[in-house]
């Protein structure tokens, strides 16, 4: 049986990809814009972050998430060179940065919780958004990585037992690396602008 070719110039899987980050982002965009002007606009908003533990922890997720970009796109070549246990070898690195990363941001998240923060509160005084507006875009970003993580494990699993090709990792790559993109705008805009 022969099927006809995609009118896209690219797989149906990888244009689906495409067309999902464009919205995707469009939502991040819509966010970061709403956040700019709220914060901009609150005459009484507080920078609540100190380098120490905020901005040093935010820095490491930042680092973790960029070298996590690095290892899927090792995933990514080595795949598509064949090279099987190589390509689960950066899979799994992959994996792990990215559960550092939710770990760190969990841990961060726990540390607030005690200090009074949520998202109807503010410890130090000033608009409750401040509070508000991380919880929310931080916990979205975060819901990104953590559905990443695991459509990681399940790729992996797939092309382990060899139901999946290199191209499905090709594919969640893309994602990957969409969730890193979107945390480069996230971490200076919610931890850089926020320092005392």
């Amino acid at each position: 049986m022969t099927m006809e070719a995609t009118p896209f110039g690219m797989p149906s899987r990888k244009f689906a990809m495409w067309l999902f980050i464009i919205a995707d982002a469009a939502t991040f965009a819509a966010v970061l814009f709403a956040y700019g002007y709220v914060r901009f606009a609150s005459p009484n908003w507080t920078r609540p972050f100190e380098f120490w533990p905020t901005i040093a922890n935010g820095l490491l997720m930042t680092v973790v998430l960029l070298t996590s970009s690095f290892t899927m796109v090792a995933a990514t070549v080595t795949a598509r060179d064949g090279k099987q246990s190589r390509a689960l070898g950066w899979l799994g690195a992959t994996i792990v940065l990215g559960t550092v990363f939710a770990v760190l941001h969990v841990t961060e998240w726990v540390t607030m919780f005690h200090e009074g923060w949520s998202t109807a509160t503010n410890p130090l005084g000033g608009s409750t958004l401040v509070g508000g507006t991380f919880f929310i875009i931080t916990g979205l970003s975060l819901l990104h990585v953590v559905a990443g993580l695991i459509a990681l494990v399940v790729i992996a699993g797939g092309y382990r037992s060899g139901r999946w090709d290199a191209s499905y990792i090709e594919t969640t790559g893309l994602y990957w690396q969409f969730v890193d993109v979107v945390w480069m705008f996230v971490f200076p805009l919610v931890y850089l602008l926020n320092a005392k």
